[in-house]
């Protein structure tokens, strides 16, 4: 039986969750993948078969939540971010929650300003051997509120096996994300050589610089500060393994495991693949792989455009992002609120990291509704997302009653009593 966790209420939908609850029952197995149409009318909204919190996400609200009830009188502390989504590490610091690093492991609070009696959660993203020593000095131990997800700590454990048959590592993340960084602690322990690389492109030049088809004084340049100290690609990529931030595109993932299995072959010969090349394609995220999945049966839709909730610092959520804008204009927005009006919406942008303002971002089409494609990322809570379909409906006439949309899903569910 699957676990439940305690979320608090305040994050709980009525439209998402009527209509993720409804597609539980239909497809327990989770078969199909296609989207489904909220229709209210002049709009509809198509909303894919996976998307927002995920078993992780789910068990760091249920352990942080419950630590702050539980322990009112004590100081309590995250490592950083809990998860990427702003909504949420507000209200745990409205809660009297303190954060002891920024995302980027920049000092807010020192640790050893803190002592035995006080509470560290560690987020959903795990943390470096390093800061756990640092927490274990000051009498403080660093898994009794622990929130890792357990994909992440699956990716670890992998990479330990590898590291104990001596391998090296290759890391496919962005080497200055938590996740990336406690997982590049946690196999430099067990494997004396691990690089990061953080897309296909990257692949490619290591490869080539493995193959010698490329100086190895590019190495430097491109990986010498994301590798562990005296990593030699010519040597220690003689025999190694890929494992991955569990929140990249699990597509590109694959890719780059591709990429460098066929330099292998085409060094060591296809019959001595194995002796040289560790497959890892069972470390990918299921969550991450479902998500990104269903993104691509929403990207079959003729929607006119697609709105992505979730945090801006969210690896996950731009992923979804960078999917979609192939199909249609795609606005990321962390909430309801930058949905400003019907003509302007103030949206990221991944490529620079900037906040734009679109204007004329609706654009009705006469004789049939607007169409709009919505998602939202795994640290996402649902109730955002009720907010975003919300508001956008509060600028057409003639809408139908939310409630008469949600009957058949309703009626799909049991009866409470």
């Amino acid at each position: 039986m699957a676990k439940k966790f305690d979320i608090p209420e305040f994050y709980k939908s009525d439209i998402i969750r009527s209509v993720k609850s409804a597609r539980q029952i239909l497809d327990p197995r989770k078969r199909d993948t296609e989207p489904v149409t909220i229709d209210f009318g002049p709009v509809q909204f198509f909303v894919p078969r996976h998307f927002g919190f995920c078993y992780g996400v789910e068990n760091a609200i249920d352990i942080a939540y419950r630590t702050v009830e539980q322990n009112p009188d004590k100081n309590i502390y995250l490592l950083s971010e809990m998860i990427h989504n702003p909504n949420v590490n507000e209200d745990l610091t409205r809660r009297g929650v303190k954060f002891l690093f920024e995302t980027d492991g920049t000092v807010i609070i020192p640790v050893s300003s803190l002592t035995a009696d006080d509470i560290v959660i560690v987020p959903a993203f795990g943390t470096t051997l390093e800061i756990q020593k640092q927490l274990e000095e000051r009498g403080i131990n660093p898994y009794q509120f622990d929130t890792t997800c357990p994909f992440v700590e699956k990716v670890w454990k992998r990479g330990s096996q590898l590291g104990k048959k001596d391998n090296a590592l290759v890391i496919h993340g962005k080497h200055n994300h938590e996740e990336t960084r406690a997982t590049f602690s946690h196999s430099a322990k067990s494997s004396s050589a691990v690089v990061v690389v953080l897309n296909p492109d990257e692949a490619r030049i290591l490869a080539d610089i493995m193959l010698e088809k490329r100086p190895l004084e590019e190495f430097d340049a491109h990986f010498g500060h994301k590798c562990t100290d005296g990593f030699n690609p010519l040597t220690d990529l003689e025999k190694f393994g890929v494992i991955n931030q569990t929140t990249m595109l699990a597509t590109e993932t694959q890719e780059v495991m591709d990429i460098l299995r066929v330099a292998v072959v085409e060094k060591y010969g296809e019959e001595s693949v194995k002796e040289h090349f560790a497959d890892t394609s069972d470390t990918l995220c299921y969550a991450t792989n479902e998500n990104q999945t269903a993104t691509r049966s929403l990207m079959k839709t003729d929607a006119d455009l697609a709105l992505v909730v979730g945090g801006y610092n969210s690896s996950n959520t731009m992923h979804l992002v960078e999917l979609l804008e192939h199909e249609f204009p795609t606005y990321h927005v962390r909430d309801a609120g930058e949905l400003r009006s019907s003509d302007e919406i103030q949206h990221f942008n991944q490529w620079d990291k900037q906040l734009h303002i679109s204007k004329a971002w609706i654009q009705p089409v006469e004789g049939r509704p607007l169409k709009i494609a919505i998602t939202s990322g795994a640290s996402c809570p649902d109730i955002l997302v009720d907010e975003v379909i919300l508001k956008v409906l509060s600028w057409f006439e003639n809408t139908r009653d939310v409630d008469e949309v949600l009957k058949p899903f309703r009626e799909t569910m049991p009866d409470p009593a």
